[in-house]
């Protein structure tokens, strides 16, 4: 009787092992075939980002990067520091007529900000950091050669009451909702939309207006997208 139990003992470890075996080359296998899953999506996601690119035009003359024959600039993309084109007299004109529709209708919108060379950015910010440190310009001032102002395409406005001028809660004045609801009709965008701040790089700016010509307006106006994301660049 001693040596039946041995034996049977002797066999339920031997099955107890198997079966452990099995279990890790089972194991093995799933996440073999789990990478190999992830691996395709990986692939599919990048294919997919290819083919969205390849759908715009990128390049690259002295120093300045163009998309779809846009002037783009932002965390990542850095304009020359003698990149010098001034005011774009086609946007100003634009935005002198948003401005005075807008006050035709009894809103009370103005002009604050246009056009600023490399190095005017450079000191706006080196006050900034000083005033309120790197990390919290870093969310609402660009670095020089960073600022869509460089560019004379970028135009902040405000209000005569000045109480919301550069501050978020413009986006809920009169003046600021209205901004949201026809600057495409113009040719602008609000270029740093709520929601959108990990894409951008910057806090909401309902104040800052950027000149992209109507059609592409309307279309990332429908489409409640940014620059970054519809060009699927930059990001």
């Amino acid at each position: 009787m001693k040596k039946l139990f041995l034996i049977v003992g002797i066999s339920s470890i031997v099955l107890s092992a198997c079966g452990v075996q099995n279990d890790t080359r089972n194991q093995s296998n799933t996440e073999d075939k789990s990478s190999t899953e992830k691996e395709k999506h990986q692939n599919n996601e990048n294919n997919h980002d290819n083919e969205k690119r390849s759908q715009h035009d990128i390049t690259k003359k002295d120093g300045i990067t163009y998309v779809d024959g846009h002037v783009f600039a932002n965390k990542k993309v850095d304009l020359p520091s003698d990149y010098a084109p001034g005011e774009n007299s086609t946007a100003r004109k634009q935005l002198n007529s948003l401005i005075q529709d807008a006050r035709n209708k009894g809103l009370d919108l103005v002009f604050r900000s246009g056009y600023r060379s490399y190095d005017e950015q450079d000191q706006l910010y080196k006050d900034y950091v000083a005033r309120d440190g790197e990390e919290a310009a870093n969310q609402y001032s660009a670095k020089p050669g960073q600022s869509e102002h460089q560019t004379g395409l970028s135009f902040d406005v405000g209000s005569d009451t000045t109480t919301d001028d550069f501050r978020t809660s413009f986006g809920k004045t009169d003046e600021g909702m209205w901004i949201k609801e026809h600057a495409h009709e113009y040719g602008f965008i609000v270029r740093y939309p709520k929601g959108k701040e990990k894409i951008t790089g910057y806090q909401y700016e309902p104040w800052h207006l950027r000149y992209v010509g109507k059609d592409l307006a309307n279309t990332i106006y429908k489409q409640n997208t940014t620059l970054e994301e519809y060009f699927n660049y930059g990001k």
